[in-house]
């Protein structure tokens, strides 16, 4: 079991989050010899990748599969870095500990993500078995939230933990601070609420919200599945929005813009069979656009008090009409790579290729094809021997 959890360790460092085919790989030959194949260290055959590309084609994976040589190209670059014992070491010198699939405190409900579960979850917080999924609301929204947007969510964390729910939600500004602090005042249950985070848990992101997040540690939870020193990057926090989704019963938008992130949050939920609710917002209100746009399309229920959210978590929520699974949101067109190398790529002193390709876990030819899509597209400029983003890139 040792040798298991530092194979994981080493594996959630080496791979990013939702790599298909990394996971994919994990789930045929188990994580020992997962590793093993990933770093060189063991061979491979045909067998093995007609094995993988029928595990994704069976999940709607296939089109980020492009063989297994390509997947190793991709790792080469952090092979260097990993050191799984150091990792194991940090955490705990911080009171953590790393939880893999079959320990107590795993959560059973991420098995709902089929083969995008975490690898593991680095966790900071109470040594308790995280609650079910019935007994956990995820509530989520804007990072500049108004007046009304922090009163509402306020009203609906505080009467969810009084109720016994645990509060999820991401951690951030805005919305998601107003939820785990009203979740640690009014919490009436063991676990009030879970922050996930899109970094390593050996610094709380961001740091204005370092004294709630370490509050939620010694109350709750505060876990993420990337390793620590891991910084939060864009493509992290779209893809821990799915641990929150599948963490909960129901995923609440309290309010949002447009194209906000908690969009993405609210149709992972959809894509998992999740119950979805939305806090409507005045219609001169840009932050309640986002939530406007989910009533509008069918996707959540309308939801004001924690009486209406507190019965979509129950048994009678399951009549809920079904909704549309795999929907995605807008990423501004991007590929996933790209969003990754654009994650990667410096704002002032340029980078070299290979330094983003062990930055970005992407093979060096990736990088030098991305980097010209991104120049194309005025996000990346080339200069002083490297490259770097531009202004417009942000």
């Amino acid at each position: 079991m040792e040798n298991e959890r530092l194979a994981r360790a080493a594996l959630s460092r080496l791979m990013e989050p939702q790599d298909a085919a990394g996971l994919a790989l994990v789930q045929v030959t188990g994580a020992l010899d997962a590793l093993g194949i990933a770093t060189g260290q063991l061979g491979y055959g045909p067998a093995l990748e007609q094995e993988i590309t029928g595990v994704l084609a069976e999940h709607g994976s296939l089109t980020s599969w492009a063989g297994m040589a390509a997947a190793l190209k991709r790792w080469a670059p952090r092979i260097p870095d990993l050191a799984p014992e150091r990792d194991l070491a940090t955490l705990e010198r911080l009171g953590g500990r790393m939880i893999i699939p079959g320990d107590e405190l795993w959560p059973g409900q991420l098995a709902d993500l089929g083969i995008h579960e975490p690898i593991c979850l680095w966790w900071r917080g109470i040594e308790l078995e995280l609650p079910p999924a019935a007994k956990s609301v995820a509530l989520v929204g804007s990072r500049d939230s108004t007046s009304y947007g922090a009163s509402v969510t306020g009203d609906l964390a505080y009467s969810l933990a009084q109720r016994g729910f645990t509060v999820v939600s991401g951690g951030a500004y805005g919305i998601d601070a107003h939820a785990h602090r009203a979740a640690l005042a009014g919490g009436s249950g063991p676990m009030p609420t879970i922050a996930v985070m899109a970094g390593g848990v050996d610094r709380f992101y961001p740091s204005g919200n370092e004294d709630l997040l370490r509050a939620v540690a010694n109350q709750g939870a505060v876990i993420a599945e990337v390793p620590p020193g891991s910084a939060p990057t864009r493509y992290r926090f779209l893809q821990r929005n799915r641990i929150i989704a599948a963490l909960a019963s129901v995923t609440v938008v309290v309010e949002a813009r447009w194209r906000s992130g908690a969009l993405n949050t609210a149709h992972h939920a959809e894509s998992l069979g999740r119950a979805v609710g939305a806090v409507p917002g005045s219609v001169h209100s840009a932050n309640s656009a986002g939530c406007h746009r989910l009533l509008r399309e069918g996707g959540a229920v309308c939801v004001t008090d924690a009486a209406e959210i507190a019965e979509l978590a129950s048994p009678s929520g399951e009549s809920l009409p079904d909704v549309q699974p795999g929907r995605q949101a807008d990423h501004d067109g991007l590929t996933l790579e790209d969003l990754i190398l654009l994650d990667a790529l410096p704002l002032r002193s340029a980078s070299s290729v290979e330094k983003l390709s062990s930055v970005a876990g992407l093979g060096v030819e990736s990088v030098r094809a991305g980097l010209g899509r991104l120049n194309l597209l005025g996000l990346a400029e080339s200069g002083s021997g490297g490259w770097k983003r531009t202004k417009t890139a942000g």
